[in-house]
């Protein structure tokens, strides 16, 4: 199998298994305990704090709060947000986020007022727009940090800046698909809520992070124990954490970056030389672009079906994300960027990931171009 959908999930490496298993089956303490067994998961627990504390650069372990995933920690930073400053009834986002945030923005419309910052035909913002967008009575502004379908990173340190400089409102960033990928170092910046998820670099589902600016005071999400210092209710997922901790740091060492550039740059390159008309989505300026995506249109085709039949020689691609798989429309990013429908009904996203070969790349590189003339073919 040849797995090129690695912005959807990855997977687990073999350290981060051999981690979990250990963990599982010898340190199944309650955290919480007082004995000897508990203690030690307690250590588990705050090695792996300090772990993805290091990774995205965090003042102090103590700002991670462990939580099930992307979703979890976009959730809380947002209802937590609105629910601290219940006098400011207006939020800013933007036209290309993840359903984590921009659904739950939809959902608040009945109750708040959302701006939607657009972005231009190479999926890029308009900070002035952003700056003009901010209120005294704005809450909070929600902002990716790299698109998932297209790659492409938003400045969001900068976005921080005006935030703070023309407003009260607090800054948070949806980083769930950049970790692993870039450096993140949140220490140097403004931004006060940060989500994180392990299965996006090589831990397991069902646990990530929220990083919580250490003087702010973000409501608790769930009722229930004093877990994670009151904030986050719930018995830790010990083994889960220490996964996430393992993963983190096989991310922080991983020194291939610059590998998978290369076979993502050659394998968009290619496409684009063999395959007539077909267009990338989003700017080929790599610099602002994480360095394993691609999001690549064939005119005149369905991307459906591009999927089905690299499906059938074991090839895995997306047609955008994972969470809108099912839709059979248009992604939302796309449509945002102008993307004409004829081209976006047949997108692809390639994202490769650290396990990926020159030799896989080659095969896709001699499939493809039969699977998309096949295909326009039958559709004429």
């Amino acid at each position: 199998m040849i797995y090129l959908d690695n912005n959807a999930t990855t997977p687990p490496a073999p350290e981060v298994f051999a981690t979990l298993q250990a963990v599982l089956t010898s340190n199944y303490g309650n955290p919480s305990s007082a004995h000897a067994f508990g203690r030690e998961a307690r250590k588990i627990v705050e090695n792996g704090r300090e772990q993805v504390a290091s990774l995205i650069g965090a003042r102090a372990a103590n700002e991670i709060i462990f939580t099930s995933g992307g979703t979890e920690s976009d959730n809380w930073a947002i209802l937590g947000t609105l629910e601290a400053n219940p006098e400011k009834k207006h939020l800013i986002t933007t036209r290309v986020e993840h359903e984590a945030v921009r659904k739950l923005c939809e959902k608040l419309e009945a109750n708040y007022e959302v701006t939607w910052l657009e972005v231009d035909e190479n999926g890029f913002l308009d900070l002035h727009e952003l700056k003009n967008s901010l209120r005294r009575e704005t809450a909070l502004v929600s902002v990716m940090l790299a698109n998932n379908e297209t790659g492409i990173l938003f400045p969001v340190a900068e976005i921080a800046e005006i935030v703070k400089a023309n407003s009260g409102a607090w800054f948070h960033v949806d980083g769930v698909n950049a970790v692993g990928k870039v450096p993140v170092n949140l220490k140097n910046t403004a931004i006060d809520l940060f989500s994180l998820s392990g299965h996006k670099f090589h831990a397991p589902k069902g646990i990530g992070a929220l990083y919580i600016r250490e003087d702010l005071k973000l409501p608790s999400f769930l009722t229930g124990g004093g877990q994670e210092g009151a904030r986050r209710a719930g018995t830790e997922a010990v083994h889960q954490i220490a996964a996430l901790g393992q993963a983190a740091e096989l991310a922080a060492e991983f020194s291939a970056v610059d590998e998978i550039f290369a076979l993502r740059n050659r394998l968009e390159t290619e496409i684009l030389k063999k395959i007539p008309n077909s267009r990338l989505n989003g700017s080929g300026d790599y610099a602002v672009r994480l360095p394993n995506t691609s999001s690549i249109s064939f005119e005149d085709t369905n991307g459906e079906a591009i999927l089905a039949r690299l499906n059938d020689l074991e090839v895995c691609v997306s047609t955008g994300s994972a969470c809108n798989a099912e839709n059979h429309v248009a992604s939302a990013v796309l449509q945002a960027m102008n993307v004409p429908y004829r081209a976006a009904m047949g997108a692809i996203r390639f994202s490769l990931g650290r396990y990926n070969t020159e030799p896989e790349i080659d095969f896709v590189l001699e499939a493809l171009p039969k699977i998309v003339r096949e295909l326009r073919d039958l559709a004429s």
